[in-house]
């Protein structure tokens, strides 16, 4: 059961949505349904069949079966489908966009742009699915006459795990090399944000993608965890946090699959005062309140050398304070609701301990629902919340908050600099921001991060590869890297 596209903004129903198996959409799951609230309004906008493990073992049967025939398929056969799958992403850019931003309350503006980001994924696997080759071994002195050579060769079933922030983009990064690999996909919705991942498989069913070779199955921790104990699931997927990605190394272990990880961040933007700093905080707090906040690689720290910090403080209070707070599907709105009651008032205690040790600049509480018009006054929004002089060692500059909270801390050479961007537990990205080629040339080996950003980001090409070092994570997402973490090689030797 696909989502319907309702006709109100805001307001609008989204029915019911369930899992697909073996290209049927079922009307009914083992766990039953649940209600959907849309973050927006706090009301009930449509209904999830969740999924257990009888309908994992239903999919991954098909799978299984699917598996030799997506296998032997001709690679331009395989390339001409993925291409008919961002042909029509990229037709359905509204749809997709406004089911996005009724499920997770982002923004119209960037929730299209995550399905424009999706859709160039599976342009550019699509690319990749026919050139897909091995390699010769150049023979050795000692060695038996012979050819040796090696050919790159699909796993069978990936598990594919969603995160609930933007599961469109996971839709991109995992299932679209995936599939161009010669994989069949067994995907892990989540159960928070269902609709825009339904939608995405209906229509990769309308470009051709054969029965059996994508499954999808909203559901919680129950179906996650015996997807990756399943023995007939060759890999995982996975996009989230620390503490599930740990129970997830722990299931997988049973079976000895390999299990890719991208988790969360603590992205530091390092300001010094040869930058632009106007434009370095601007960026920063672009960056910083993305989806609410909730992002694993958004710059949720602003380090600033002593001679700007005070001027960077100014403005990135006055930035965030002068951010759109409200109706996702307004134009204007910059920031939307966090994803429920339970992380608003998560965050709002982060905020109220961190708030305690340092300086309170910008926001700190609960948007006033008395500025926001109906519907959405019973949404829930926090506002956008800037903490300056904040402690190195405190919780808030250590850990993610998921949530539209900024940490501003000084620091006064570029060993401090270095220091705290790597002094968190992550390692997911950093961004620098200085007219300094050397300085850049000096610092950029030594930040701890999957990928690096200088003077402004890229806004994540699908040929650039991401993931992060420490507990960010391991493996590699988009690019050629993206492409070969779901290949195995095998080496072949005939003897002459």
């Amino acid at each position: 059961m696909t989502p319907t596209i309702p006709d109100s903004p805001v307001t609008g129903e989204l029915g019911v949505t369930g899992p697909l198996v073996n290209g049927t959409w079922l009307d009914k799951t083992s766990l039953g349904a649940v209600d959907h609230v849309n973050p927006s309004t706090a009301r009930v906008n449509g209904s999830v069949l969740l999924c257990g493990p009888q309908e994992v073992d239903d999919a991954v049967a098909a799978a299984r079966a699917a598996h030799p025939e997506w296998r032997a398929m001709s690679p331009d056969k395989r390339r001409r489908i993925l291409q008919r799958v961002e042909e029509l992403m990229l037709a359905r850019v509204p749809e997709l966009g406004t089911l996005t931003t009724l499920e997770l309350g982002a923004p119209i503006t960037m929730a299209s742009a995550l399905a424009h980001l999706c859709a160039g994924w599976f342009g550019y696997y699509a690319g990749w699915a026919d050139k897909i080759e091995g390699a010769t071994i150049p023979p050795s002195p000692v060695m038996v006459p012979g050819l040796d050579y090696t050919v790159p060769e699909p796993y069978g079933v990936v598990g594919a795990i969603l995160t609930w922030n933007g599961p469109i983009m996971s839709v991109g990064m995992k299932i679209a090399p995936a599939l161009a690999a010669g994989n069949c996909v067994v995907v892990k919705s989540p159960d928070l944000a269902p609709f825009t991942v339904a939608r995405f498989a209906e229509i990769a069913l309308e470009a051709g993608l054969p029965p059996g070779v994508l499954h999808i199955l909203p559901g919680g921790p129950e179906a996650g965890e015996h997807l990756v104990r399943h023995p007939d699931v060759d890999m995982i997927s996975f996009t989230g946090g620390i503490p599930t990605a740990k129970k997830i190394l722990d299931s997988a272990r049973h079976t000895l699959k390999p299990v890719l990880l991208e988790l969360g961040g603590k992205t530091a933007s390092v300001v010094f005062p040869d930058a632009d700093v106007d434009a370095a905080v601007a960026g920063t707090v672009r960056s910083c309140f993305n989806l609410s906040g909730q992002g694993c690689n958004l710059t949720t720290r602003l380090l600033v050398h002593h001679d700007a910090y005070g001027r960077a403080v100014e403005a990135a209070a006055a930035a965030a304070s002068a951010l759109t707070v409200g109706d996702p599907f307004a134009p204007a709105t910059t920031l939307g609701p966090v994803v429920g009651a339970a992380a608003r008032d998560r965050i709002l205690k982060v905020v109220e301990q961190a708030a305690a040790d340092s300086r309170l600049v910008a926001g700190g509480h609960a948007v006033d629902a008395s500025v926001l018009a109906p519907p959405v006054r019973d949404g829930f929004f926090v506002e956008p919340t800037v903490l300056a002089d904040v402690d190195p060692g405190s919780d808030v500059a250590r850990h993610e908050v998921f949530g539209p909270v900024l940490s501003i801390l000084p620091f006064g050479t570029e060993e401090e600099a270095v220091d705290l961007a790597d002094s968190t537990p992550y390692g997911l990205g950093a961004v620098l921001y200085t007219r300094d080629v050397s300085r850049v040339q000096r610092i950029v080996p030594r930040l701890q991060a999957g990928t690096v950003h200088v003077n402004g980001a890229s806004g994540q090409p699908p040929g650039a590869p991401f993931g992060g070092y420490k507990h960010s994570g391991h493996g590699r997402e988009g690019g050629t890297e993206g492409l070969f973490e779901f290949l195995q090689t095998k080496n072949v030797f005939i003897r002459a």
